[in-house]
């Protein structure tokens, strides 16, 4: 309703004179310091109302303003929109001498000025239609050269002061926190402190100390500012084919490819960065499942803050090496946003480029295509082109009661930054005795267990049927497997009493698991493959025994249950027994 009601007001003022025909003028209803600023708000301007247009001011600003308009129409087009509230209370009329370079709409030239053979070619580029999962584009406006103003009196600055919004006064109280001049609130309210602030930085940087900057200065203020920025070559990028557009670090990175639902920007130089645009067709339930699998990944480590709620999540993950920072959205059965991966150490400029992407981004028509790439790169460790977090090692361990203590060998909890049971549930070191390589773990939550070891009290016999079940492979088949042979003696190689050589092919992910008897009873623990430093042959084991695994249990606080013989079980119901009692111990960095 407001467009129609407007364009009626319009027409009735238009009178038969043409505009050109007449001075024109403008409605100035905002300046902005940098490029993308001014066109992000264009865009919110330009959904509202019409004849909205973007200039060069100069000094690099960038002003935006509704027109062209006849003298004797513009004052009362300006109290209709000030009164619908649609453009702020100190727009004003400006002449169109005041403009330069207009770069919104893009090759519009309202003005009917020259416009350079590069920019036309530049505009020729950005408005060809666009193609189906087409690479995207980068928006460059061709600006012409201006030359260096003269500074300005202290009353054209108060003036020209008057004109700031209050995003933009805001900006340069931020501006002077930043240059250690300004210790006050972001306020936007130019007070005794920030004129104090303005005069030292104004003494510090040798210009008259008046308190009161001028555009100049603003410029120079701002440009000190936003140094830290350099070398990244900030620019508005526009991915059609992900629906997304967005202020990204075109100095660092670039695109590299599609693998929904992420749109990859890799690093092309020195700094170790990338960044992701997520977009996916969904509902809550996709937005949640996003939310989940991304913390499973390599470039998201699992310590740092993270909310999620019915239509957008914040996921941050950072260590001594990265810092990873996601936003997504679900807005009109799209999920949108974006991963920034930057190194460690480095937070003012990871955070001022941040702020200037969350500010930038933007939803564009469509969602990236499901089957968009081609790439041939088929990994179980890999999820959309992305590698999944791995742990450090990886071992078998089995339950001892009913809230999910468990049983492990010493090898696997070592240096562990944590430890987690079936990669989901985290878990706590009780007890570890190094000499006998067994370890004692806590879940840091009770657990359920499908099946709880009961340790064989009988003296098992000699070339008896034994079984261990373990992870041989990690957690690459996602279950455990179980693997027969049988009891080859019950010491070890020197005569140990506390170990039992068996005789089968165990692998290294085995190491922690259940060496159970042909009735699922439990004779001990299967050791890693090396005896005092020396690497055993093929089919040739060790376990330790279970009297000494109880004993250790026992000092843990743990009494653990116990049997004596037991009928022989058929291999489907071992299998099931064996399995249901071991658990994949993980330990991360």
């Amino acid at each position: 309703m407001t467009r129609i009601f407007l364009s009626l007001v319009f027409v009735v003022l238009a009178g038969v004179v043409p505009a050109q025909a007449q001075q024109q003028v403008f409605i100035q209803i905002e300046a902005q310091p940098s490029l993308a600023r001014a066109e992000a708000s264009i865009r919110r301007y330009a959904a509202q109302v019409q004849d909205v247009n973007g200039f060069a001011l100069g000094s690099g600003w960038y002003g935006i303003a509704l027109g062209p308009y006849r003298d004797g129409e513009a004052g009362a087009i300006l109290r209709n929109l000030r009164s619908a509230r649609l453009i702020p209370r100190d727009s004003y009329i400006a002449q169109g001498s005041e403009y330069r370079q207009q770069f919104w709409p893009v090759g519009a030239n309202v003005l009917n000025r020259p416009t350079p053979q590069a920019a036309q070619d530049n505009t020729q580029e950005t408005i060809a239609e666009p193609q189906q999962q087409t690479q995207p584009t980068i928006v460059e406006p061709v600006i012409e050269p201006e030359p260096e103003p003269a500074d300005e009196t202290v009353r054209e600055a108060r003036a020209n002061e008057a004109l700031l919004s209050r995003e933009e006064r805001g900006g340069l109280q931020e501006a002077l926190k930043w240059a250690g001049f300004y210790g006050g609130a972001i306020d936007a309210a130019f007070g005794r402190g920030t004129r104090a602030s303005m005069a030292r930085w104004q003494e510090a940087n040798n210009f008259e100390v008046t308190g009161i900057l001028t555009t100049r200065q603003r410029t120079e203020l701002l440009r000190q500012y936003n140094a830290v920025l350099e070398g990244l070559d900030l620019k508005l990028v526009q991915d059609t084919s992900a629906g997304i557009e967005m202020e990204l670090p075109t100095g660092v990175i670039a695109f590299e490819k599609y693998e929904p639902p992420f749109a990859h920007y890799a690093a092309t130089g020195d700094i170790d960065a990338r960044v992701l645009l997520i977009s996916q067709a969904g509902d809550r339930a996709t937005l949640a499942g996003l939310y989940d699998i991304m913390q499973t990944l390599e470039i998201v480590p699992p310590n740092g803050p993270r909310t999620i709620d019915r239509d957008a999540f914040t996921l941050i993950g950072e260590d001594a090496d990265m810092v990873s920072h996601t936003q997504a959205w679900l807005k009109n059965g799209h999920v949108k946003g974006f991963t920034l991966i930057w190194p460690s150490g480095d937070e003012e400029r990871r955070t001022r480029m941040l702020g200037e992407m969350q500010e930038s981004f933007v939803r564009l028509d469509g969602v990236l295509d499901p089957a968009a790439g081609n790439s041939e790169t088929q990994s179980i460790d890999l999820v959309s082109g992305l590698e999944i977090r791995k742990p450090k090692m990886s071992r078998s361990g089995f339950y001892v009661d009913r809230t999910g203590t468990v049983v492990t060998t010493s090898q696997v909890v070592g240096s562990c930054g944590r430890i987690t049971l079936d990669e989901t549930y985290e878990a706590q070191v009780q007890t570890v005795n190094e000499t006998l390589g067994i370890a004692v773990l806590r879940p840091l939550k009770p657990l359920a267990p499908l099946a709880v070891a009961a340790f064989q009290q009988s003296v098992p016999r000699l070339q008896s049927d034994v079984a261990v079940a373990g992870y041989s492979y990690g957690g690459v088949l996602g279950a455990p497997t179980v693997t027969f042979g049988q009891l080859a003696d019950v010491k070890g190689l020197n005569g140990e009493q506390e170990l039992k050589r068996l005789a089968l092919n165990a692998l290294d992910g085995d190491a922690g698991g259940p060496v159970v008897d042909a009735g699922g009873a439990v004779l001990g623990m299967l050791l890693p493959d090396e005896q005092a430093g020396r690497q055993l042959p093929d089919g040739v084991s060790f376990a330790a025994k279970a009297d000494v695994i109880q004993r250790v249990l026992e000092q843990a606080g743990v009494t653990p249950a116990a049997t004596n013989g037991g009928s022989q079980m058929q291999p489907e119901r071992l299998t099931e027994r064996a399995a249901g009692m071991t658990v994949l111990v993980s330990c991360w960095n």
